[in-house]
Formats: C-alpha cells, structure tokens, sequence
C-alpha cells in the first residue's frame, strides 16, 4: 500500500479530481477487509481496446496482448500485486519458490515450484524455463517470429537445467537488474511442448486462468483454471474481453454496464464519472509515453539540426492539456519521479532544450536550424508523419503537424492499422511518426537495451552510438544504485539533447472499476503490471 504522506503529494498534483482519489484511497484501505469476504464465482467482463495481432506476450509489444493474455500465464518472480507501485524490492514468488545470487554476482539460480501443471496437463519442469529464455534471446528457432526483447539478455550467457526443480542463469558480468527481467507482464514462462502457431492462437500456460476461445476482432474469454497451482484461486470462473475500438463505444459500455472494469483515457474521465459516479478510479503516471520517431537512415533526418528544430518546435504543455486533461507530465526516456527511480526531473528537464522557457523563442531556434540546414518558408521539408490507427494517437499527430508547421515542415498524417503498426515500425517503413512507449519495469537496462543498442530489434530508428553503448555496460554493472542513478540522468540527457526520439508526455491513466469489483489492484506506475486477476473477487 502506498505510504499515506507519498499518497498525499501525489492526490495533490492532480487537485482537479482530489475526490475521485479519496475515494481510491478509502478503497485501498479495504483491501484488507475484502480479504477476509471473498466469494467464488461470475465472470468479469472488460474490454479490450483493439484487436491483438496475436495471443504470443514474447512476440508482441502492447499492453492489448498482455490485458488478455497474461492471466493464462505464471512467471518466474512477479511484483506484489497488492500494491500500487511495481517496484524491485517488492518481488515475491510466482513458479519459483526462492532464488539465490552466486558469490561472484554472475549466476542466478531459481528453485522451482513442484507439481505444476500446464493447462493440458503435462507437468512444468526446469526445462521448459530454459525452452522459453533459449526461445527468447534466439538459441531455440522455430517457436517465435520475433522476440522485442531479445537485447536485454545479451548479458546471458548460459542456462543450465540442475534437475526438474533448479535452473541457473549465468552472465557474463554482474547485473543487478537482471533479477526484475522475470518480474516484467512480458516474461513468462513458455511449455516446450507447444508449438508457436498455438501459441499465437490458443496458447497453453500454467496461470490462473485458461483460453476459452479467441475470436479475433470480436472476443477473448478465459476460464478458470480448475488445478491452479494456488490455493483458492483464482475466484472468478472467467473473464470476458469483447474488443471495442472505439473509445466512444467502450465508455457507454462501461455506462450500460455491460463491462465493469474501464481504463478511460484522461479526456473522458471526467464523463465517465457523471455518468458512472459510483465507478471508483484510481489515477496514476503510466510507464507509457509518447514520442516524436525520427527515421535517422532517411535524410534529411540524419540531420541532427533537422531533429533539434522539430524538439524545439513541439509545445508540450498544449500536448498536455489537450490530450492528457492537464495530468500528463513531462520526462525524458526514463520515469520521472517520484513515480520513477531513475528519470529526470523538473530541473535537470529545464536544462533540455524544448521542455521550458519561451516556446516562440524556441521555434525561432527551430527555423534558425531548419534555414541552416536549406529550408525555409518557400522551400519547406515535406513530409509524412505515421501513427496508430487509434484515436489518441491521431489526435496528438494532428497537434504535432501544427507544431511543426510553425517551422517550414510541410506534412500530412498517415494511419496504419494496429495489427500492422509494430511491423511497419520495425522495419523502419516511416519518415516520422507518433508512438506510445511503454517499458516493462522502471529500469534503465529494459530501457536502454532494448529502446537504443544498435543491434536490438526494438530499436526502430537505427539509432547505433558506441559510445553510449559503452555507457549503457558502465551503468548497467554498478552496484552503488546512487552512483549509477548519476550516470543514468546524464544518459538519458545526452539522448534528449541529441533529439534522438523527442519524448513528448508521460501519459495518466485512470483505471475506473464498478465498486462491486474487488481485489483490483492496478499499478498506477505500469500498465503491464498487476493484470493476473487471480485476487480479483465480485461482490454480488
């Protein structure tokens, strides 16, 4: 539970919906009380935003494929999901029962939980934990297409199986964060017995819950899993998740209670309490924020002058107000705190240009760069800027073309499909365009490895620096957290001052519930965090 003064500062930088938090909060503090009155049965019913391009969370990057997905699946550690806030020192066990660091730092050893099974009744061994991490960073071919987050094992070195119930993981040099890699919503544990192709259809896991059926474009349910290997849980017999993906349609829902958890967007909140004003929501900072990507390989925008001047350009407070509701805040690639450990914050933000002082100043820098680098009000740069096919996005697209018209940059917008979206990006098939970036744990090696290492297959930009790569090693073996806090903020400022992809908000999300919703804990600093719902219980 989040400390009561902490609790306070953070109702207070959201003064507008102080009530609505208050009543978060006197919720929260009856998580105890429900603990002791849980009753079996229903089904909850939530929908999911849009259409997953598949079922496989090692293969996918959205928070629509771990909302469906991840209550089929265990990991290895996972975060209290009691709390709020997902943080390291809050790891507990989920298919591991302990786990222990070599003397040197370098192995990783897990004890495993005995008599688990996977949902078609085979047994989990150590041997499926070394299938799934062999899958992950590339050893094991034929079970993915893809693997996002391949880069943050390249300190791996070895995964050796010591018998059913014991696996180590050996590196190649100390890493202190490698321990939260498992606790992430994307890293669970695969059967080495399934295929790939079910597991983007139909996938087998060990979790609380089991597919029923997958019908894309129309509904996800899952059932309850009869041999959980905990206790008691879970309490519901299934989940229901139609995909709505319209924003519009999903809100009236949520009003007709045909669904009864919403994650509105921070513009429709405040609609959604006038019309649902016993719906208890909860606000808190996402690790998921928007960028400005810049394909590096196209010129002009190998240009570091052409990059700066969009920065410069972009007036983040409208950004703020008109797509956030004036609760979005600004950060650089990490966090910002106090949500987050390792971001900059206000005042290492105003040394950046673009963050602060005059904006029409700054967008006379902008074209000062743009006229330097050739044009100007009768030459200007054309362009096309890509985004989601997705309400939100659009609407800040729509706000950054006018932003950049400010400075001779010509362009139109471009919609692609989500199904598509994450291909399109990975293989660099833009010039610009707007993004939501969400990172799995608040950690700078998630970030940096997989966002900027030159050989990642999330980094879409091309973006190859050795030097900061050199950095990205030097942080990431430091075991005095202070130190390496100081080496983190100077990373993260060279990444902002070489425009590399303009971070431009962190995105608030409310998650909203109907009261009889109980057991629901979201972690208002992660959206891919607390969504097993094997504690969520309805009272009626």
């Amino acid at each position: 539970m989040v400390p009561a003064r902490a609790l306070f500062a953070f109702l207070a930088r959201f003064t507008l919906f102080s009530l609505f938090r208050s009543l978060a909060l006197a919720s929260a503090l009856l998580i105890t009380a429900d603990a002791l009155a849980q009753k079996a049965g229903g089904v909850l019913r939530r929908a999911n935003d849009e259409n997953p391009p598949s079922a496989s969370l090692h293969e996918e990057g959205s928070n629509i494929v771990t909302t469906p997905f991840v209550p089929v699946f265990n990991n290895l550690v996972t975060f209290d999901a009691t709390k709020t806030i997902s943080k390291p020192d809050q790891l507990v066990p989920d298919l591991a029962t302990s786990w222990s660091w070599s003397a040197d730092n370098k192995t990783l050893t897990f004890k495993l939980r005995k008599g688990v099974k996977w949902h078609d009744g085979k047994p989990f061994t150590a041997a499926d934990v070394k299938c799934t991490w062999d899958a992950v960073t590339g050893k094991r071919e034929g079970v993915l297409r893809r693997s996002p987050r391949r880069a943050w094992y390249a300190n791996l070195q070895e995964i050796v199986v010591e018998g059913e119930d014991t696996v180590s993981f050996k590196l190649g040099r100390p890493q202190p964060s490698f321990l939260g890699f498992f606790a992430a919503g994307w890293s669970v544990v695969y059967p080495c017995h399934v295929d790939g192709r079910q597991m983007r259809q139909m996938p087998i896991g060990t979790g609380p819950f089991m597919v029923k059926s997958f019908e894309p474009g129309k509904m996800i349910r899952l059932v309850k899993n009869p041999n959980y290997f905990k206790p008691g849980r879970p309490y519901l017999d299934g989940i229901d998740m139609p995909v709505i993906p319209s924003p519009s349609t999903r809100s009236l829902a949520f009003a007709a209670g045909e669904t009864d958890i919403y994650t509105p967007s921070a513009t429709l909140l405040a609609e959604v309490k006038a019309k649902v004003p016993e719906a208890v929501c909860d606000v808190g900072l996402s690790y998921a924020y928007t960028q400005l990507i810049i394909n590096r390989a196209m010129p002009p925008f190998n240009d570091v002058r052409v990059r700066r001047a969009m920065a410069l350009a972009i007036d983040r407070e409208a950004v703020i107000k008109v797509k956030g509701a004036g609760l979005d805040r600004l950060g650089g690639e990490l966090m910002p705190p106090p949500e987050g450990a390792w971001g900059l914050d206000k005042a290492d933000l105003a040394a950046i240009p673009g963050y602060t002082g005059d904006l029409e100043k700054r967008r006379e820098e902008a074209r000062k760069l743009m006229r330097e680098a050739g044009y100007g009000p009768d030459k200007p740069l054309t362009l096309v800027l890509s985004t989601r096919d997705v309400a939100r996005y659009r609407d800040t697209s729509v706000l950054i073309l006018d932003h950049l018209a400010k400075i001779y940059i010509k362009g139109e917008m471009k919609t692609i499909d989500t199904a598509i979206w994450t291909s399109v990006v990975a293989k660099r098939g833009y010039q610009i365009g707007i993004r939501s970036r969400g990172q799995a744990i608040d950690d700078p090696d998630v970030s940096f490895y997989e966002s900027f290492s030159c050989n990642s297959l999330a980094n879409v930009d091309g973006y190859c620096n050795k030097d900061m790569e050199a950095m990205f090693e030097q942080q990431s073996s430091m075991l005095d957290q202070n130190a390496r806090r100081k080496l983190v903020k100077d990373i993260d400022r060279k990444l902002q001052m070489d425009a590399t992809r303009p971070t431009i908000t962190f995105a608030a999300l409310p998650y909203c519930r109907r009261p009889y919703v109980k057991g629901y804990v979201p972690s208002l600093n992660n959206q891919y965090s607390n969504l097993r719902m094997e504690d969520v219980w309805l009272d009626k």
